[in-house]
This record gives C-alpha cells, structure tokens and sequence, in this order.
C-alpha cells in the first residue's frame, strides 16, 4: 500500500471513530439516522392536503389538535422552513412517532390552483402561515383575522422547530421535546380513570382492533368448514351493532361476499377457483374498516411501552361497546356469537381458554341487556384480578396502567356502596349493579360513538334504522346461498337485518350460483 493509501486509510478510520463517539455520547436510544439529519429519503411527516381531502382528512382526524401549515412551493422561505416544520410534525404523525393522535401537522400548496378557495377560506396573507385549532373545526370552518372570538388561531411564534414545539406546549401544557423517542416523555398519556371523555377517542382503537382481529384471522387462516358459522354470526353481529359505521359498512360488504371469498363445501370448488376468487376480492378483505380510517397508531389504548395495552384493550373496548348496543331480544345471542368468536379466532390460547371457561360456567340464558353487559363486565374485572397477580410477580405489566378492578371511583363514585382491602392485598367492592349498568350504557355506548355523532344505540335502535343502515352500508341485496344455509336454523338474529336477509335469499337461485363458478 503506497503512503498516500495509508494515509487515506488512516483518516478514514480516525473520522468513524470520532463519528462513533460522538454518536455514543448522545445516549444508547440515539440513532445515527437522527445525529446525521432526517436525510433526503425519508418521507415527509406532514400530511399533504389539498381542496379535494381537507375537510374529510381533518374531520376523521382523532387528534385533538391540529397545525396546518399553508405555504407556496416557489417561496424560498417556505422551503428553508420545511425541514423545521418537518422535525415537529415527526414527534406526531407517523408509526413512530413518540407522540401519535395529539396533535396533526398537516400542509397545504396555496399556489396550486386548485387550492385558491381554500387559502382564502382561511384568510391566508403570507407564507408560510401557520395556524391551530381542532381539526373539525377547520374541517367545516374559516378563519378571519379580524374575528374576535374563534377556536382557530394565529400561531405567532412559528420561526424554528425549537420555538414552534414550545408554542405547542404552552398551548397544550406538555413539555415534549425534539430529541424524544417513541414512549419516552409519556406524560400525556390519556389517563381514562380521571376523564370519562377520553374513551370517545377509543373509536378509532375499536376500528383499528377490528381490523387487526380480521388480519390476524385471514393471515392465519382461520376460516374453516367449521368454524364459518361463527364467523358468520359475529360479522351479524358487527354488520348490526358496531360502533364504528365504516366497520358496519366494512362488515357487510365481507359478509355479502362471503361465498365468493371463502366457497362452502355445499359448493366444492378446486383450489386453483378458490384462489382466483380470494385474489379478485383481495381489496374487500384487506381492511375490513375502510382505508379512510386512521389506524396508524393507538391513541385511547396506547400503552407507555410497546407490548402492553394496545390491541387486546381495543377488541374489549368493541367487546363492551357490543353488549350495550344490543336490546334485550338479541343478548343471548350476542352472548353466543362473542364466546364463539373467542373460542375459534382468538389466537392466544391460554386466553382464549380461560375466557370460554367462564362462558361455559353461564347456566341460565340471557334475557336481557343488562344482564349481557354485567357479566361481561365482571368477566372482565376476574380477568384483571388474574393478571394483576401475574404481572406484579413477574414484572410484565405497564408501569403507567396497572391492571385494576374497574370501573375506578373516579369514574363511577355512584358505582360503589363500598370497598375494602384484603390482607392479601386485594380490594372487595360491594358494587350497585344498578349504577354499574347506567355507566356502562354512557361510557361505551353514547360516549364512546360520539365522535361519529351517533345517536343510535341500544333500545333507541329500531328496525327501520337498522335497515336503512344496511342499505345504505352495500349495494347487494341477499347473502351468499352458503352463508345463508350456515345459519338457516338460527332466528332473526340480530332485528330486521337477520329477517330481511333471509326473505331476499329466496330470489337467489342454486344454479345462478353454480353458472357463476363455471364462468369463473
């Protein structure tokens, strides 16, 4: 090797030592991505909107704020101010955010015509200009300088990342930080045992957690000759009584398509038709709520460290939400249809079996709502009581959410007659069931859907409004012959849906069906 090589060598080696000790300095959770710079291939954190997204984008959006950075692509401070927008908008937006479903950064292009209205509409006299408020606010407002009064507002001191963040702290009373990395700094993490309304914000975990229990059923592949009717009877019960009015519309459009997607054995087909089938309704049975719901991140469910909390909070979330939507008629069979769907899709065994233990034990059926919806929750304080133990002897539990009997007495102080401790440590409450069912119906029935300004549920629910939902959720008109011959025997499960299913199966014929698969 000649002197210049080695000298070349030499240097080399000197610069990524002295690289890595810099990096080293910056703490073990630094990365070498963030002391370098956010690089030119990352993709933008801000969301992008325009005329045609805004008001949708920002009325779906389950944060509680929003900034909305208007701008011109030709502007060269626009440009040279980017990269500070961008550095706020990580600790927000995205799946690794450290702080997901609090505040939305978003941008909009002022100098593409298509959004001259819009830039108007929000009085937009320099650029950038950036502006606060919640984001329905936006969605369905303007903003005007000179207006006194308004929940959108001016943000005034925008110019660095570092001086915009703190604004956003004022604001909001936090004290992140542009160096925080995802589950640090967890401060203001929604704490449900102090404000009920915050499980309003669940309904984008029930959706999300509907999705990730379809997935993991597809990945999986769960559905079996065996297990299709069950399936089948919660996608009824979905269809009928999910929180979530893309789930119900989600829902419907699986179930409808039932047939095509997974062929009974009624109507034996070759495995090369079943995966031509599958494949032309991948898009269907990909996303059961819609690719217009924002499951990127857990917001309501959000645990302070990654493997706690999350999707198993979100299905109980739906599961509580199911048992007090139902009317009384349909509570055994919500009963039957949730144990069922535990019992075949639940993928964690020991769960799974300790969970259809306790519906085994049920003797006496179901009669009414109120009896569905106080078993499940007392299912659900035995299930805490269990892990509470577990999870204090080996250290597994969340730090910031312990496992507790619920609901608290800051919740539900009506709740309680009385309580004491054990010597085991262990509390004994003495509950008013009356009271427990009251708080039930409010916190996962009308608070939880009043992001969707949903004002059907329970006995409020009638057979007109069901059918309507339905109609208006999907164009078909009967359910798959095999789907139909999977519940035959069941009565009309869940109000009209069950009953008008049914009537319009009788003009879908067996050898229509048979003449579709030949075609195929």
């Amino acid at each position: 090797m000649s002197v210049p090589d080695t000298l070349s060598y030499v240097a080399l080696l000197l610069s990524l030592l002295l690289l890595s000790g810099v990096v080293s300095s910056a703490g073990p959770r630094r990365s070498l991505l963030r002391f370098l710079g956010d690089g030119p291939d990352l993709p933008d954190a801000a969301v992008d909107l325009n005329s045609s997204n805004f008001d949708r984008v920002l009325k779906a959006s389950p944060a509680a704020f929003a900034v909305v950075e208007f701008f011109a692509h030709w502007c060269p401070a626009c440009r040279n101010y980017k990269p500070h927008y961008e550095k706020v908008a990580r600790l927000f937006n995205g799946t690794d955010a450290p702080h997901p479903g609090i505040v939305i950064m978003t941008r909009v292009d002022c100098a593409m015509k298509m959004n001259k209205n819009l830039c108007d509409r929000f009085s937009v006299s320099r650029y950038p200009m950036l502006l606060w408020g919640p984001p329905p606010k936006f969605a369905s407002g303007q903003w005007d300088p000179k207006q006194e009064k308004s929940e959108i507002q001016l943000i005034d001191d925008d110019r660095t990342a570092d001086r915009l963040l703190n604004w956003i702290n004022k604001r909001i009373g936090s004290s992140f930080n542009l160096d925080d990395e995802k589950y640090e700094n967890e401060k203001t993490l929604p704490r449900n045992a102090s404000d009920p309304e915050q499980i309003a914000r669940a309904i984008y975990d029930v959706e999300k957690a509907t999705d990730g229990a379809f997935g993991i059923i597809l990945e999986h592949k769960m559905i079996k000759s065996e297990t299709r009717a069950p399936l089948i009877k919660f996608f009824q019960l979905l269809v009928t009584h999910h929180p979530s009015k893309r789930c119900r519309r989600g829902s419907a459009e699986i179930l409808v398509n039932f047939d095509d997607l997974w062929p009974s054995d009624l109507f034996p087909v070759s495995s090369q038709e079943i995966t031509t089938l599958q494949g032309r309704n991948t898009l269907k049975s990909s996303s059961m709520c819609g690719k217009e719901a924002p499951h990127r991140h857990w917001i309501f469910c959000r645990g302070s460290k990654n493997d706690t909390r999350g999707f198993s909070c979100g299905l109980w979330v739906l599961l509580h939400s199911l048992s007090v939507r139902v009317i009384d008629g349909e509570s055994q069979l919500t009963f039957t249809a949730i144990c069922d769907f535990i019992h075949n899709f639940f993928i964690c065994e020991e769960c799974r079996s300790h969970f259809y233990e306790m519906c085994s034990s049920v003797s006496v059926p179901f009669k009414t709502t109120r009896n569905l919806s106080l078993w499940l929750w007392n299912t659900h304080n035995k299930v805490n009581k269990r892990l509470m133990k577990e999870e204090k002897e080996l250290g597994t539990g969340d730090p910031m959410f312990p496992k507790i009997i619920w609901p608290p007495k800051q919740l539900c102080p009506s709740c309680y007659l009385s309580s004491s401790r054990k010597r085991t440590g262990t509390s004994q409450v003495d509950w008013n069931e009356d009271e427990v069912f009251k708080f039930l119906v409010q916190y996962y029935g009308k608070t939880l859907v009043s992001s969707y300004k949903d004002a059907s549920l329970g006995t409020n629910r009638n057979d007109e409004s069901v059918a309507d939902d339905i109609t208006t959720s999907t164009n078909a008109v009967a359910v798959p012959l095999g789907a139909a011959m999977a519940i035959t025997f069941a009565s009309c499960a869940f109000g009209v849906l069950a009953c008008f299913w049914r009537m319009q199966q009788k003009n879908r014929k067996y050898s229509h069906q048979l003449h579709s698969l030949k075609n195929i």
